[in-house]
């Protein structure tokens, strides 16, 4: 069977960079090479966003042709949960590969991801998940912010383990690779669309005991990126615990007999 792969982008406020299209669609035109069976498609999903992202991707889109790239623009801001979604649900790969606009991590990096989810296998009910994991940078990170930061950093790690996911080091990392399956059971249980929908995606994942290997993946921080440290870090908080509590008391459920589409 072919091997095909889709890969949502989620834009809003942070600069699409054309050199990230660029060693994306270079890397994959590398590969079809390589295997005349593989195929690709790129999605850009652009959140709402007030600046060119929809404009520098729709130039990839006349160069490289609809079939390739392919841009998705939303007029209300959903967050970067539901902008990720709209990209899957509108993919047509059999593994879906999720990464930030910003070009924080090097997209030849998606080879790292592939072997680690390629050494999962025999995947169950062909689902698997593969993550990228700045957890390796921790100390270097800690250097480099201020206290106030790391504490805040700590807390965030704490409340994800205590309250959702166990095992996982770095969840945050916009950097991750899903087969079809896994994305389809996952994504359709979906509740959060903001910045902590990366740890409900594991929680749902580790409830139906889809497989999942953690990644160490290459990592630069880009200027203009960062959340506003305190007010993200209490969202991000709030929604942990609306997670948790939510489940919890059944308000969100998860069926194991729920199927695949």
């Amino acid at each position: 069977m072919p091997e095909s792969r889709g890969k949502p982008y989620p834009a809003y406020g942070t600069r699409l960079p054309s050199s990230f299209l660029w060693s994306c669609l270079h890397t994959m035109k590398k590969n079809g090479k390589q295997d005349p069976t593989f195929t690709y498609e790129v999605i850009v999903v652009d959140d709402g966003s007030k600046d060119e992202t929809s404009k520098v991707a729709f130039k990839y889109c006349q160069k490289y042709g609809s079939d390739k790239v392919r841009v998705i623009t939303l007029v209300k801001n959903r967050g970067k949960g539901g902008a990720i979604r709209m990209g899957v649900f509108s993919s047509r790969g059999k593994k879906i590969l999720m990464a930030d606009a910003d070009g924080a991590t090097k997209f030849p990096d998606i080879e790292k991801l592939e072997k680690g989810l390629n050494d999962l296998q025999p995947w169950p009910d062909q689902m698997a998940i593969a993550c990228g994991s700045r957890a390796h940078l921790e100390k270097e990170s800690i250097a480099q912010r201020s206290y106030f930061r790391t504490l805040l950093m700590y807390g965030f790690h704490f409340l994800v383990w205590f309250l959702c996911v166990k095992g996982i080091r770095d969840t945050q990392c916009g950097f991750k690779l899903l087969t079809r399956e896994a994305a389809s059971r996952t994504f359709s249980s979906l509740h959060i669309e903001r910045w902590a929908f990366d740890v409900e995606l594991l929680y749902i994942a580790q409830f139906f005991k889809i497989p999942i290997a953690e990644i160490a993946v290459n990592w630069t921080e880009i200027e203009g990126s960062k959340l506003v440290p305190f007010w993200s870090w209490l969202q991000m908080g709030k929604d942990l615990l609306l997670i948790r509590l939510r489940y919890l008391t059944g308000a969100w459920r998860l069926e194991q007999t729920r199927k695949v589409n």
